[in-house]
């Protein structure tokens, strides 16, 4: 029974492994994105029963007896719980509170990688020679990317929650120590390989726990949606690292394509960003500390609902760039009432969406779609950027480092050389902000300043539908 289970449960890997495949396609436009989910949960089902089974079929047969069936009901209280947990905090959160919940959950899947590699270390496979060499290198290399994966990912849910600050670390000597550090586990690999000691594993697993902490935190806000997307290529690897050891195919596969994606995904923002990739999963490396600016701007102006609403009747071509602040204040509803106001008023209007604008790649566009704004006035930057110059009005709701003018004007500037939306080329801009701090990345924005801006103080989703009623009064005068 238990070989027919296992022929069972390859089979059903295989199909799991297909549909993820077919799931991150799916993923890659708007129009399939809800097939594409389907297709992942029915992966994941199909793995999660398959292992169940092939389990249960081993307690089954076991000699073991009682070991065998309390390893399955553990299995299935384990599958249970986390079923629900998932399922509560997938119900509860916020999409605010999403890049955060990403970056934990791939803290887990590091964790899970660390106590995998060491089960390897403490369990006799029997194997000698070159099979026992291998196998000590995937227990090696398996505990240190999964150390890494945690604490990274720790940190990186601190920073996003702002439980800590998202200004870079800069330690004395910081990329020495992250060189040193790489040689270090090359070092110890090669060491374990030929001598396996118990004390190499406890050193390597503090020395990847410690690099991965470094890493993310010399990482600075500006970078943390490149960061998150790092983060789920290493945890992808480190599933794969754990994969070999359990000679489990599925997750070496879905290792792979999670790594895989997660790498080339951080690469194309990165190169939006006008970053370098090698630094930025290097913890910055050549990257020195910023310098902070206190150079007077003048003084801003600032406009009420009324006077926003009278500017967008008036005008024919109206850009909105969303950011991180509109997330907070869920006005994503409103703003998409207020397009559809306007453009039944023949307005023409569109979204500027920054690569990194939120905190998590794509954010901006999951929040407009889960509010319904058609996906054809959604654009990138490189698609709207030159239009900018051309538009009556910009509307710039809880953005800031994503239309910083000194990242173009600024040499000196910490963000210098990121490409950002031009959004001060418009005849005029509504900056929609809750006071006049600076962006995630500390880094004051003079765009506020310039003649041709006017703020909006207050909450983001309270303003929008202030402004809905001004517009829905200005109709009723017309």
């Amino acid at each position: 029974m238990t070989v027919v289970a296992g022929q069972v449960a390859g089979a059903a890997y295989i199909v799991a492994a297909l549909l993820f495949i077919l799931s991150l396609a799916g993923l890659s436009k708007h129009e399939t994105s809800r097939r594409g989910v389907t297709f992942g949960i029915v992966g994941m089902a199909i793995a999660l029963i398959a292992t169940v089974w092939v389990t249960a079929a081993g307690a089954w047969d076991s000699e073991a007896g009682g070991a065998a069936v309390t390893g399955l009901v553990m299995l299935v209280v384990a599958v249970v719980v986390g079923g629900a947990i998932g399922l509560w905090r997938a119900r509860v959160v916020e999409m605010t509170g999403m890049p955060e919940l990403i970056a934990l959950l791939h803290s887990f899947v590091g964790l899970a990688a660390v106590l995998v590699g060491w089960n390897g270390a403490l369990y006799d496979t029997g194997l000698e020679g070159a099979l026992a060499d291998i196998h000590h290198a995937e227990v090696f290399i398996g505990v240190f990317i999964g150390g890494v994966t945690f604490t990274g990912s720790i940190v990186a849910f601190l920073k996003l929650s702002a439980r800590i600050s998202s200004k870079p670390l800069m330690l004395p000597g910081k990329n020495a120590l992250n060189i040193g550090a790489l040689v270090a586990f090359l070092v110890l690999t090669v060491w374990y390989v030929i001598t396996p000691e118990l004390w190499l594993l406890v050193a390597v697993t503090l020395l990847a726990l410690a690099l991965g902490w470094h890493l993310v935190a010399s990482i600075g806000g500006g970078d943390m949606p490149v960061v998150v997307s790092m983060l789920n290529s290493y945890s992808g690897w480190a599933a794969a690292a754990a994969g070999f050891l359990l000679n489990n195919d599925l997750l070496i596969v879905t290792g792979a394509l999670v790594g895989s994606s997660g790498a080339y995904l951080s690469y194309i923002m990165c190169k939006a960003m006008n970053r370098s990739f090698l630094s930025v999963i290097a913890g910055g490396f050549g990257i020195e500390a910023p310098t902070s600016s206190d150079q007077e701007y003048g003084e801003h102006r600032e406009i009420d609902a009324e006077s926003a609403a009278d500017m967008l009747a008036g005008a024919q071509t109206v850009v909105i760039t969303p950011g991180y602040g509109m997330a907070v204040a869920q006005a994503q509803h409103g703003v998409a009432d207020l397009v559809q106001k306007l453009r039944e008023r023949g307005v023409d209007v569109r979204f500027g969406i920054h690569p990194v604008a939120g905190r998590l790649p794509g954010h901006m566009n999951v929040l407009l779609a889960e509010a319904k704004v058609p996906y054809d006035i959604v654009l990138e930057m490189d698609e709207i950027n030159d239009d900018l110059s051309a538009a009556d009005v910009v509307l710039v709701i809880g953005a800031n480092d994503t239309v910083n003018p000194a990242a173009a004007e600024d040499p000196g500037s910490p963000i210098a050389g990121m490409p950002v939306l031009r959004v001060w080329e418009a005849q005029n801009v509504i900056v929609f902000k809750r006071s006049m701090a600076s962006g995630y990345a500390g880094v004051q924005n003079p765009l506020f300043y310039r003649d041709n801006t006017q703020m909006l103080f207050g909450d983001a989703k309270e303003k929008v539908e202030e402004i809905l009623f001004q517009l829905s009064r200005v109709s009723e005068l017309r």
